[in-house]
């Protein structure tokens, strides 16, 4: 039972010894912060004084009301962390700021910044208010600032093991200014501190240290560039599955009425892409014509054998007769954003709309250029 209590007794003390440990304050032997400066060096008048080199001198222009000794913070600054794509700091500079510049074309960069911090907030469970928001369109905003501030962020410290007291309770509220540049391709966002109170066994302050004021704006504001990042991301993402589904191959007519695939990419980029569908499916092209955009080719049904499934090299095939065949490329629209691509038999026949669409699934990955880089 001794043994315990021992034990006990020295787990506690241990406990105790770790929490009082200050991470902020310098460790040590501080018997310097107590020393008396020497008097100054007295030369005789019957000698001469000795040269001195004025490089060498040490200015007075200092603070002699700053904090020495174990009164000294020793925390490392803290920095503004451009993770973000096309994300920008201001050099030597001590606030909270960072740019961003337009990075997703199709999306407005205020807005999906804004929507970033509005994103963080709810994330932290913490509520805001809109300050200074011009009610205008975007145009009208390009060169103006909007600012919003948040609601209280609360954090307690709390200490014990069987039975829990709070040591520590702190919060703040914060100002976050945007600036968009009259181009609307770059935006600042800038977080200030603007409310505090903490609350210890030593009572209660409205008063932050310099340091902590500057390290909570920096980590507020790293924590809303690193959702900027994440949604990036994620628009990324999205973009990339939604190229991945989009349909870029439809059955239609061409400017003859005849039936003909329909593909969504410019006529010149249709036609340099062409050979590389024809190499992948079996056709060799045998001649061709660039003023009208055709393409003659003879079609042979690939071989395919057990091993190529069993390796995974089996290529889908195109279920039409082996038989020479002409591509005609049109395009189909004022703007050249889309190409009609009819097929023509021996004869100069237009495949029927019944051939089209038994063969589509495989014309449709394959015109696509799905998987081929």
């Amino acid at each position: 039972m001794s043994r315990q209590l021992f034990c006990f007794s020295v787990l506690s003390l241990t406990l105790s010894a770790c929490s009082s440990v200050d991470n902020k304050r310098a460790q040590g032997d501080f018997d310097y912060a107590t020393k008396q400066e020497s008097k100054e060096f007295v030369v005789p008048e019957n000698l001469d004084k000795p040269a001195t080199q004025q490089e060498f001198l040490i200015s007075n222009k200092i603070n002699h009301k700053g904090p020495t000794g174990s009164k000294m913070d020793i925390r490392a600054p803290s920095l503004v962390l451009p993770i973000a794509a096309s994300s920008r700091v201001i050099a030597e500079s001590d606030e909270a700021i960072i740019w961003f510049d337009k990075v997703l074309e199709e999306k407005d960069l205020l807005t999906f910044i804004r929507n970033s911090l509005i994103s963080q907030l709810m994330s932290d469970n913490v509520g805001y208010d809109t300050i200074d928001s011009p009610k205008a369109s975007e145009e009208a905003l390009k060169g103006k600032t909007e600012v919003y501030e948040s609601q209280w962020y609360h954090n307690e410290v709390e200490t014990g093991w069987l039975f829990t007291d709070i040591e520590q309770s702190t919060s703040m509220r914060f100002r976050y200014q945007f600036y968009l540049k009259p181009h609307g391709r770059s935006v600042s966002l800038k977080v200030s501190l603007i409310d505090y109170m903490k609350t210890d066994h030593d009572g209660g302050t409205k008063t932050v240290d310099p340091i902590d004021k500057q390290r909570a704006e920096m980590g507020m504001l790293n924590q809303i560039v690193g959702q900027v990042d994440y949604n990036y991301r994620l628009q990324q993402r999205e973009n990339r599955l939604m190229r991945a589904n989009q349909k870029l191959v439809t059955i239609g007519e061409n400017k003859e009425a005849e039936v003909a695939y329909v593909v969504e990419m410019a006529l010149d980029n249709l036609w340099d892409n062409m050979p590389i569908f024809f190499e992948k499916h079996g056709f060799t092209i045998t001649d061709l014509n660039e003023t009208n955009k055709i393409y003659y080719v003879d079609f042979t049904k690939p071989e395919t054998s057990i091993w190529d499934s069993i390796w995974g090299d089996e290529r889908p095939v195109i279920e039409v007769s082996d038989a020479k065949y002409q591509f005609v490329l049109a395009p189909l629209d004022d703007k050249n954003q889309k190409t009609s691509v009819t097929i023509y038999n021996v004869d100069g026949e237009p495949l029927p709309l019944e051939s089209l669409e038994r063969i589509f699934p495989v014309m449709e990955a394959g015109l696509s250029f799905r998987n081929f880089y």
